[in-house]
Formats: C-alpha cells, sequence, structure tokens
C-alpha cells in the first residue's frame, strides 16, 4: 500500500469520526460495560473453537478484517431471569464502511476474559465486530432488565499497520519520550531476527511467524498492511535453512514489520498517526489478553494460563476506585507502574485492573533482567533497606507489612483493621517489622543465601510432562499444590528444588529441626509455627480458642501479642521465610502474656517465688528439688508447691491441699503413664495395639484413629501393666 492511498482513506475514516461526535455519549457509571474480549490460542484450544478462529488480544484498536469480540458486560448481581434481553446497534461507522455486527463465534460458556472481572461482571450477550476500512465504529447495547433499561456503548478503532519506521518519528525523543530506542535493546526487537538467523534452533517455521511480527493475520478479510500482507506483496519466502543473514536479506519493508514492536501490543497505528497523534485512537491495555494473545499456548507457551492460576489475577478490585488512592499503588496495575515512576499519590490513575504482566514488566525497558520494572534496593517501613533482594526487589514493593510494631502497636486502637498488612513477606524475610519486646531475635539465612530472594522459589519452572503443570512454579507464583484434592495429601506437590542445594534431597518444606512449641515431639519448622500460633492465638481474647479476633477491647499488651499473631499467620510461609525469626517473635509473646521471660514453659514469678531466680538450677522445667520425682513443670501446672514432696507410693504420688496425704476428695494423686505419639497420614486411619508379651494376641486400644496429617498422642496408664509393648497399624 503506497502512502498517498492510505491517507485519501484516512481523512474518509475522519470524516466518519466527525460525524459521530454527534451523538450522544452514555454514562459510564452504568451497571456494565461493553468490553473487547480477548482470544487466546489457548481459549480456542480449552473452548474446542475452530483452530482457524482468530486470536484477539482484547484491544479498542484491531486491524482492519480483524475482530473485536464485542461483551455486554453487566454486573454479577444481576440475575439471569432479570435480564430480557439486549439489542445491538453498531450507531455509527466510517464513510464507505459496510460492516455489520454479527454472531459471535465465541461459546456461551466462556466466561469475561480478565479473571479480576469474573465476581463483578458476567456476559449478557456477545457481538462480533470485525471493521473493512480504516475509521471509528461506535457500538451499542440496551440492555433490558426487570428493573428498566440501561444504554452502554464502545468505540472501535480499525486501521492499517504502519510497523516501527512511521511510528519513531514521533516516539523516538523528538515530540515525545524515546520509546524505540530503549525498545530496541529488548528481545521483542529481535525476536524474528533471532529466528530466522538460527539462534532459536531450528523448530521455527512460517506459522511461528503471526507470534513474531506485526499484524500477521491471513485471514481472508484481514487485509491491512500486516507482515503476511507484505510478504505477499514483495514475494519473499520462508528461508529453507535458518542461518546468520536471513533477516538482513528480507526486503526492507518487510523488515519494517518485523519483530514483535510497538503495534504488536498497542494495534494498528494509522487513524492514531493521521489524527496528529489522538491517543483515543490507540490502545494502551494493561490486560493480560494484550501478552496471552502470544504467550499462552500450553506446553510451551504458558505464562498466559500460570498466571490465570495466580493470586495476581484475582486481585481484589475493593482497594480501588477513586477514593482509595493510598491503597491502588499495590492493587492495580496502572498504579503500581505510576507509583514506580515517582508520581505523588494524588496522581495515582485508581482505574481497577489486576497485577498483570505489564504491571511486573516494562515492555519498552531493557534495563533490568527479565524486563523487570525496578530491581532497586527497597526500604521497609522500619528503614531497613533491602540491597541484595535481586529479581525479588520488584515484589518487596509490595509484599511488605507497612506498619512497623515498634512504634504502630503503641498507639494503634484495636478493631478489626488492627495489624500488619496482607502479606508481609518482605519484612518476615528481612525479620524486621515485628513487635520484639526489646529483645534481640535472630534471622534464619535465607535473607542472605538466596540470591533472587523472592523469585528464587515462587518463579521455579515445571516441565510440560510434569502433572502439575500450570497449576504450579512459573508465573502461577506457587511453590505447593494440593493436587486439586484438599483433602488428600498423597498428590501434593512442593516445589523444593530451590531448596536442595543447602537442605538436602527434602521433598517437603516442613523439615523437622527442633521443638519449637515444647510439646515433646519434634515435628515439621511449618508444624511447630502453626502450633505456637495455637498456643498464641489461646492466650488471646476470646480466651482458649486459636482464633483471634481483635476488638476494642483488647489490652495495650494484648495488641503487641496480636500483632505478632498476625505478622507471621499474613507471611503464610509459617517458618520457611525466616523460621528464627517467625519463632522467636510468636515465643516472645507467649512470654509476654504468660511471665515466662525465659521461654522454659514456667512462669518467671513461679520459679522466683520458689527458687529466688529463673537461673536456679532448682528452678529448671524438669528438676525435682523435692526428689520425690516429679518435674517442676508437672508441679506448676497443677500449681504444687514444688519444694514440698508428695507422698511416695508404689503406683504414684499423692498431695492433698499440697500437703502429703492419704485420701479424700482434696487429693492430688498422680500415678505413672505411658505416652505414644506417632505421626498420621490424610486419608489413612490407624489402630494402637497392645500385648503384655510378644508372640501373638495383639489387643486394639481404643477406637480407630484418622489421620490429620499431624502428630498423634495416646496417654495410657501403667500402674496396672507392669510390662506393655504397643504397635500402631494401618487399617483401610
Amino acid at each position: 500500500m503506497n502512502y498517498r492511498i492510505f491517507r485519501s482513506r484516512t481523512i474518509a475514516a475522519l470524516t466518519g469520526t466527525l460525524l459521530m461526535t454527534l451523538l450522544p455519549f452514555v454514562a459510564s457509571a452504568q451497571p456494565g460495560q461493553i468490553g473487547t474480549r480477548a482470544l487466546t490460542p489457548q481459549d480456542i484450544k480449552d473452548y474446542g473453537l475452530p483452530a482457524d478462529t482468530q486470536v484477539s488480544g482484547g484491544l479498542s484498536t484491531v486491524g482492519v478484517g480483524q475482530p473485536a469480540y464485542l461483551e455486554a458486560q453487566v454486573l454479577a448481581t444481576l440475575g439471569d431471569a432479570d435480564i430480557l434481553g439486549v439489542t445491538w446497534e453498531l450507531v455509527a461507522k466510517p464513510i464507505g464502511s459496510s460492516a455489520t455486527l454479527a454472531p459471535s463465534p465465541l461459546l456461551a460458556n466462556m466466561p469475561v476474559y480478565n479473571r479480576g472481572d469474573r465476581e463483578f461482571f458476567k456476559v449478557a450477550s456477545r457481538r462480533l465486530l470485525r471493521p473493512d476500512v480504516p475509521g471509528q465504529y461506535r457500538v451499542q447495547a440496551t440492555v433490558a432488565t426487570n428493573g428498566g433499561q440501561f444504554v452502554l456503548s464502545r468505540e472501535i478503532t480499525g486501521g492499517t499497520y504502519l510497523g516501527k519506521d512511521i511510528c519513531q518519528y514521533c516516539h523516538s525523543g523528538g515530540y515525545l519520550p524515546d520509546m524505540l530506542t530503549p525498545w530496541s535493546r529488548t528481545r521483542h526487537a529481535r525476536a524474528l531476527t533471532n529466528a530466522l538467523d538460527g539462534y532459536y534452533g531450528g523448530h521455527f517455521n512460517q506459522n511461528c511467524i503471526k507470534c513474531h511480527s506485526v499484524g500477521y493475520d491471513t485471514h481472508v478479510a484481514a487485509t491491512n498492511d500486516g507482515f503476511d500482507d507484505v510478504q505477499a506483496q514483495t514475494g519473499w519466502t520462508f528461508p529453507a535453512t535458518l542461518t546468520p543473514g536471513n533477516y538482513q536479506a528480507m526486503p526492507e519493508a518487510l523488515r519494517n514489520k518485523a519483530n514483535v514492536q510497538c503495534e504488536s501490543c498497542h494495534g494498528p497505528g494509522s487513524e492514531h498517526a493521521f489524527a496528529l497523534g489522538n491517543p483515543e485512537r490507540i490502545s494502551v491495555s494493561f490486560s493480560a489478553g494484550d501478552c496471552a494473545q502470544c504467550h499462552d499456548s500450553k506446553p510451551y507457551y504458558a505464562k498466559g494460563a500460570e498466571w490465570a492460576n495466580s493470586g495476581h489475577a484475582v486481585a481484589t478490585r475493593t482497594p480501588t476506585g477513586a477514593s482509595r488512592a493510598s491503597c491502588v499503588r499495590c492493587h492495580a496495575a496502572m498504579a503500581f507502574v505510576d507509583h514506580l515512576d515517582g508520581k505523588p499519590q494524588n496522581e495515582l490513575r485508581t482505574a481497577y485492573e489486576a497485577i498483570t504482566c505489564a504491571a511486573c514488566h516494562d515492555p519498552h525497558g531493557p534495563e533490568n533482567p527479565s524486563m523487570l520494572r525496578t530491581v532497586a534496593p527497597v526500604t521497609l517501613v522500619d528503614g531497613t533497606t533491602v540491597t541484595n533482594a535481586g529479581k525479588g526487589a520488584l515484589c518487596m514493593n509490595c509484599h511488605q507489612s507497612h506498619y512497623n510494631a515498634a512504634t504502630y502497636v503503641e498507639t494503634a486502637a484495636g478493631g478489626p483493621y488492627f495489624g500488619p498488612h496482607h502479606g508481609p513477606q518482605a519484612d518476615m524475610l528481612s525479620g524486621v517489622s515485628g513487635y520484639t519486646y526489646g529483645k534481640e531475635i535472630p534471622s534464619s539465612a535465607h535473607r542472605e543465601v538466596v540470591a533472587d530472594s523472592c523469585v528464587t522459589c515462587h518463579l521455579q519452572e515445571v516441565e510440560p510432562a510434569h502433572p502439575a503443570f500450570g497449576n504450579v512454579g512459573g508465573h502461577t507464583f506457587r511453590v505447593g499444590w494440593d493436587g486439586g484434592t484438599p483433602g488428600d495429601k498423597s498428590d501434593d506437590v512442593a516445589l523444593t528444588g530451590a531448596c536442595v542445594q543447602c537442605h538436602g534431597n527434602i521433598t517437603s518444606f516442613n523439615l523437622k529441626r527442633v521443638d519449637y512449641d515444647g510439646n515433646g515431639v519434634v515435628e515439621g519448622v511449618q508444624t511447630e509455627v502453626k502450633n505456637l500460633l495455637d498456643q498464641l492465638g489461646r492466650l488471646l481474647p476470646p480466651l482458649g480458642s486459636p482464633t483471634v479476633t481483635v476488638t476494642a477491647g483488647y489490652t495495650r499488651q494484648q495488641l503487641r501479642a496480636a500483632f505478632n499473631h498476625m505478622f507471621v499467620s499474613e507471611d503464610g510461609s509459617y517458618g520457611v521465610h525466616n523460621v528464627s525469626y517467625a519463632v522467636g517473635l510468636l515465643k516472645a509473646s507467649i512470654a509476654d502474656l504468660t511471665g515466662d521471660g525465659n521461654n522454659d514453659g514456667l512462669a518467671d514469678a513461679w520459679q522466683i517465688q520458689y527458687f529466688g531466680s529463673v537461673t536456679h538450677p532448682d528452678a529448671a522445667p524438669n528438676a525435682t528439688p523435692a526428689g520425690d520425682g516429679i518435674p517442676n513443670w508437672l508441679k506448676f501446672a497443677l500449681g504444687l508447691n514444688p519444694t514440698v514432696p508428695g507422698l511416695v507410693l508404689p503406683d504414684g504420688v499423692i498431695w492433698a491441699n499440697g500437703t502429703p496425704g492419704t485420701g479424700g476428695s482434696d487429693q492430688i494423686q498422680i500415678f505413672t503413664a505411658a505416652e505414644i505419639v506417632f505421626h498420621t497420614e490424610i486419608g489413612k486411619n490407624y489402630q494402637l495395639q497392645s500385648i503384655s508379651s510378644l508372640g501373638g494376641g495383639w489387643q486394639n486400644i481404643g477406637a480407630p484413629v484418622t489421620g490429620t496429617g499431624e502428630a498423634y498422642s495416646f496417654v495410657t496408664p501403667t500402674r496396672n501393666h507392669p510390662q506393655q509393648f504397643y504397635r500402631v497399624v494401618s487399617t483401610p
């Protein structure tokens, strides 16, 4: 296509645009919107659409002959019976256009594309618009409901592809900031160059070009100066051998449309260029669909599918909107970018968009590895600057406590909004921002030895043949998956590949290390931390329950402990990120609430009362200063004087009102007993059995035990059984 013909067509399109400005504009406050749905290669496979169905990035700027998959999206709170019908109209189009709204090829069971929108919007009706000439198209949908009707409107720009040689006139640092120079150093800028020159191996073929060029679409209607059109015009054929020099041998006009460049992500630029840079004639999208039109085709291009299974894809929309400027920097893609660009809070864009590809990766920025928007040092709320986080520094911009407990808990009021912000992983990893009670609480080595911090563990790659592929690892950001069966641990997946170089050949994050919770059993660190959380929870109102519900009635002492409980809980790793710090915070809180400053399980006041100090040898938990064989920890629990011996009998020790006795309703008698502890697995049942002498005749003790995945403890009297053997058998 030559320049003169193109320009004359654009003038005609602009004439149509002028006509459309006379039409009324539908207010955006209506309970719905017309969406342009992205359609990825994986969508086409998953929903069984014809293989030649055209993909779409979900942009409102589309090439002539390419699809805009339109959806009348209404609030999900509207029931199906409340929607009486949807009437579609193409109310304006460019002069010379004969385009119409056609039935959409998308299926009724296909939801709104953006995962974060699905709980808010649902599809009431669909149509397909395929622009046939460049210009502006306005679509209108009238939604009739039991409560009346409302009108939705959307403008679609149809255009042709210009290539980077035209874009550079404005976007190379002359009239506008230079976007072309940094882009030219990205892998996108060499996507086809390197492939044709053989640097990606011999698998690359003509069918691959559609994701390595601009506007490639072989649909019969898609005549829009895309790569395939220029290829046909120039007669270029795909090289028989992929070798250096192939790209440079291409016609110059074809090189202008090669590689992943501006219009691959922003849509065709003809109307934008010839409207003197009108920003309404080009798309700037943060939707994951824009990237997923190429990066979502399993098994080899799975980032789109992985991200769709991540928490980032369904980031809550509650902290977004015009009144939430203080929150949006971490809850909306555009606001996050604005924040990193240094814009003040009142200038952040507050519109909702989940944490998508473009939130974390800068398509124009080659300065950082993986095109990350930043890997600069991060300063946490307590003033700590993290300088060695590598790629994980990006994550730490949001995954923070946002409250330094040392100052926060001394003035904050109790209530439902008390506590650290959700996701304080950066603070936990760094061992800061918890309430330390003035103590020096150590940290584990992860913060020093894991090169890229968060990224090293949470973006581990999973082979396509792995049964958990797409549900764990990569851009799911998950290191574990329950196999789709939450109640069955036998098929759980734990990505421990990043752990083995230091921890050996492990298969679980729940490593056995130390009896942190003091129950006499060395369990996995995650189990130990959960048990400590339960212990601390029972010491906070409502007393006796492991659930912590902070209210205005909490004392300052309780608020300090509650902050630590929430800090460790919200971190979500249960000690994996920093077991020393997590355990230290919880034990310090328990000690403060119980008066047990040295964390030995005995109240300091009790030890001082009877032994003068907490460090006296007779004050140790397992000491028996009265000589009766009963340790201090048991006498403390029973409220007995540890210096007064009980009456030792053949089958136990007796006290009555703190003084040895022989009977009465007020006596305490301790008999010898045995504790049997064994680990259980979910999905299995266990039966404890005993026998007085080996050789057969085992007898069941109690009912079968259903496995919970935790240790099971059984205490049985032994005073009437001088010799007893026990075993545990697994039952169906």
